[in-house]
């Protein structure tokens, strides 16, 4: 990675998201090496060093064509504790998906709404993003109540929407918009602005008297 995009985009009470570094690679393989925490995921678990080190060497190009952008999740320490980000994107009408994981040791901890948070404040505050969806397997009842918790609200089921080990999966579709994470508890996170995300994700801003 170059040293123009080492630096952390966003910072919160606790966590940081920043981009990730081929030396985070040996802490996302002990992260995602549990099958626990890969168990709902089309990949995973991790079983070499390589797989975290290819995962981050895809992350340039997949930025450079504006399609991707994930981050590491960083503790007080810069420590990785797992991966959020935004995929999807559509410019025209400024929507994206958002994913997170986080290593089994931090579920429950608030790690989850924290990097939510920072991450939703970069996508609507910086980004000029309108909606954000997020998916879910129907059956992960864990991850869907999480997301209801942060306000996300689920708008139905897809039926057939992944194949997964050549068996199709059903996935949940949730959204939050831009006006709905202004309500939430999540805005109130104090939030700071570290680093300017990569240019190739920032749209025109909306005004807040233009959101619905």
């Amino acid at each position: 990675m170059g040293a123009d995009i080492d630096s952390v985009l966003v910072r919160g009470p606790k966590l940081a998201l920043r981009h990730a570094r081929r030396d985070d690679a040996a802490a996302l393989f002990e992260l995602a090496r549990d099958p626990d925490v890969t168990h709902f995921f089309s990949w995973g678990p991790y079983e070499d060093l390589s797989q975290p080190l290819a995962y981050i060497d895809s992350l340039d190009v997949q930025r450079e064509a504006g399609t991707r952008l994930e981050l590491i999740i960083a503790d007080a320490a810069d420590r990785p504790i797992g991966v959020t980000g935004l995929s999807e994107f559509s410019q025209r009408d400024r929507r994206a998906v958002v994913g997170t994981w986080l290593g089994k040791s931090y579920w429950g901890t608030g790690a989850n709404a924290e990097s939510k948070a920072l991450l939703l404040a970069l996508a609507f505050r910086r980004l000029g993003l309108q909606r954000a969806t997020a998916f879910a397997n129907p059956v992960n009842r864990r991850s869907l109540a999480a997301l209801e918790r942060l306000g996300f609200e689920n708008e139905g089921v897809l039926r057939d929407w992944h194949i997964h080990n050549g068996v199709a999966q059903d996935c949940a579709v949730l959204r939050l918009t831009a006006a709905e994470f202004d309500r939430s508890a999540l805005a109130g996170v104090p939030v700071t602005f570290e680093a300017d995300p990569p240019s190739q994700f920032v749209l025109t801003p909306v005004s807040y008297s233009q959101r619905k």
